[in-house]
């Protein structure tokens, strides 16, 4: 190795313990010679004499992030004051996201990092790739301080992101504080996503009723559907009978059909929601495939439809699997392995159908799909037999 590359591999290590400096807030590490030697001259080899300013801004790690990312996200002021006053640095550097250091502090709460880095003009409504703002995450982590702090900068309360707006961020937390300030900003209590998520959806499926209760008292739909389904199918889902109650009470449908043509109270027998069930009971219309509507007799069935489900997906898995090796060995023309194969193929369905019929031999539905694999596997048998007798 050259001694000028040895010389850049040592200007580099120190530049390494640099950047770990920031992170962990060693600032006499940062005022050392040693490194500030290290720097200018890894500066002169590697930027072509730009200086010391320049080269510590184009240090970064695999995502881009810089040692102002660091120092911010933990909170290191005097390391933050070093790079910004001292050195110059960009206050609104973004990483490989689109995050700048602002996004990093406010993420982690560091109100301190966030309040200076706005008194040295970091951009407040500043944006991830992903649309996310230093709001968003404010508001998710329930910071209610830091909220103040950018809601009085004049940021968009609600501000797109590909999750949402802060509010579908704060109940989708939990954080009733969060969602309480954001209300009073009037923040909207009907905003989507485009996959029509809405802060009461968020709240719903967090199983935050405070979150719910502050929202339906601002104004927000409790029968908005997303993916077809309603609050009160994933309130049925969770299983929360005070979410059910709450959302029953501000005129959620209970005989409300989601993508799957299922109502609430199936969702919630499904789920052996047992609690929600009763509730949805009594407010629920009958459905003529039921023949015992009844709380135990819609739980029965509804269990008994997914075991079916469960034992036909394994059943088919095997299956495909077994033909798909039947099919590599007759291309291979291995024949003999490809009638294996095959004949796995009915063996195995049977074998999950059996399964299936043993854990609730009362299914009609299960016990017919083992006879139709028995009889198919039978007659594949009987076919191989004859053809090798030939």
């Amino acid at each position: 190795m050259s001694a000028d590359a040895s010389a850049v591999l040592a200007a580099r290590e120190k530049v390494k313990k640099f950047l770990d400096a920031a992170q962990t807030g060693n600032l006499n590490l940062f005022k050392s010679i040693d490194v500030h030697d290290a720097l200018a001259e890894l500066a002169m080899q590697l930027d072509e004499g730009k200086g010391l300013a320049r080269t510590v801004a184009d240090v970064k790690d695999a995502n881009k992030r810089t040692a102002l990312h660091f120092a911010a996200r933990e909170g290191q002021i005097e390391v933050c004051k070093f790079l910004l006053e001292e050195l110059k640095l960009e206050v609104d550097v973004r990483d490989d996201d689109g995050e700048t250091p602002l996004i990093h502090a406010s993420r982690q709460g560091q109100y301190l990092i966030v309040k200076y880095f706005l008194e040295q003009g970091a951009d407040p409504s500043a944006s991830s790739e992903l649309g996310a703002t230093s709001l968003h995450h404010a508001a998710g982590i329930g910071n209610i301080d830091l909220l103040k702090l950018l809601l009085s900068k004049g940021v968009n309360v609600d501000s797109e992101s590909d999750a949402g707006t802060p509010l579908i961020w704060a109940a989708g937390h939990g954080q009733q504080g969060s969602v309480k300030l954001l209300l009073e900003h009037d923040a909207d209590p009907n905003a989507e996503t485009e996959d029509g998520i809405t802060p009461l959806l968020s709240a719903v499926a967090a199983g935050s009723l405070p979150c719910l209760e502050l929202l339906i008292e601002a104004g927000a739909s409790a029968d908005i559907k997303a993916g077809g389904a309603t609050p009160l199918h994933v309130a049925a889902d969770v299983g929360n009978k005070e979410i059910v109650n709450c959302l029953l009470k501000a005129g959620g449908d209970p005989n409300a059909f989601d993508e799957d043509d299922l109502k609430p109270i199936q969702v919630a027998a499904a789920r052996g929601n047992r609690v929600a069930v009763e509730i949805l009971f009594h407010v629920t219309a009958p459905l003529e495939t039921f023949s015992n509507w009844s709380v135990d007799g819609i739980i029965e069935f509804m269990l008994s439809q997914a075991s079916t489900e469960l034992v036909t997906n394994e059943a088919r898995e095997k299956a495909l699997e077994a033909k798909s090796r039947g099919d590599d060995a007759f291309k291979r023309k291995a024949y003999l392995e490809a009638i294996d194969a095959y004949t796995q193929r009915f063996d195995e369905a049977a074998n999950a159908f059996y399964e299936g019929v043993k854990l609730d031999p009362e299914n009609k539905e299960l016990v017919d799909a083992f006879r139709e694999a028995v009889e198919a596997g039978r007659k594949f048998h009987g076919t191989d037999q004859r053809k090798q007798k030939v």
